[in-house]
């Protein structure tokens, strides 16, 4: 049998044996990901663009010699130990982030440092699968929420509406809209970014301009969400709260993404990044 072959008969088997210790783990993920206005609906794609990359490189991978290298074996071994503590613990999230360096340990174990560098990419992309703690989404929610309220107060007043902001409520003299958690904006940034991530990645230029790329997302996500909390607020206050928070609130969540879109690809062409490779 082809060595290569061999090596990955066992990377399969090990990868295998291993997912199945991460069963509860999984499903904790698989739930947050569905879970009512989850932050991490795009969960499930990421494993996907992380294989379709992969798939995209085969011809290149299977050119490489394997030599594997018996670091990623302590890798998996600390990355499991880890996983072990913490699902008695019940401290999923961690035991999540130990899923990936366990799979970089284990491609690295049995096929070397060559093929773990090619790799690095789509298997470190996997940790934008993995959900943040509760206590911390609570706590970035409350910030940014008051944070895009404070923002959405400052356009309005300098386009000619008057307001105030009272907590997370965007006050005006005949109405006022409640700047609420799903409307914090971090469900965006959590997307964008990691939408920025695969962008940035994809585009053929330097480091520099790859990482201007990713980090441009963060204010994109938090300009796109002030703008639709300010149109919000001007047509509940023009047309009343039925049609503000009816179709047209459904609408602008929509809106967000495509102007958030088209924002990294304005940013790309500004900086000189067009061509795109993966």
């Amino acid at each position: 049998m082809d060595e290569k072959l061999k090596a990955i008969i066992k990377f399969a088997s090990c990868l295998a044996l291993s997912l199945v210790g991460y069963i509860p783990t999984i499903w904790w993920m698989v739930n947050r990901w569905n879970a009512k206005e989850s932050y991490y609906s795009h969960g499930m794609l990421v494993p996907l663009i992380s294989i379709f990359i992969i798939w995209q490189r085969r011809e290149a991978l299977s050119k490489i010699k394997i030599a594997g290298n018996m670091l990623g074996l302590w890798i998996a071994v600390a990355c499991l130990l880890v996983h072990v503590v913490s699902a008695a613990l019940r401290i999923y999230f961690l035991s999540g982030f130990t899923l990936i360096p366990l799979i970089y340990g284990l491609v690295l174990f049995f096929f070397g440092k060559e093929m773990v560098r090619k790799l690095t990419f789509p298997i470190l992309f996997l940790f934008a699968m993995v959900p943040l703690p509760l206590a911390v989404i609570g706590t970035l929610t409350v910030k940014l929420k008051l944070l895009a309220t404070q923002l959405s107060v400052f356009v309005l007043n300098g386009i000619g509406f008057r307001c105030i902001q009272d907590g997370s409520f965007i006050r005006m003299p005949t109405s006022q809209v409640e700047v609420a958690a799903p409307c914090s904006g971090l469900r965006s940034i959590i997307s964008l970014v990691t939408l920025g991530l695969v962008f940035a990645y994809a585009v053929k230029t330097s480091f520099l301009k790859k990482s201007i790329l990713f980090l441009s997302s963060i204010p994109i996500a938090i300009a796109t969400n002030v703008l639709r909390i300010t149109l919000v607020s001007i047509v509940n206050d023009l047309y009343g709260e039925k049609i503000a928070l009816g179709a047209f609130h459904d609408f602008t969540g929509f809106l967000v993404f495509v102007l958030a879109f088209l924002g990294l690809f304005g940013v790309a062409q500004i900086i000189g990044a067009r061509q795109i490779e993966i």
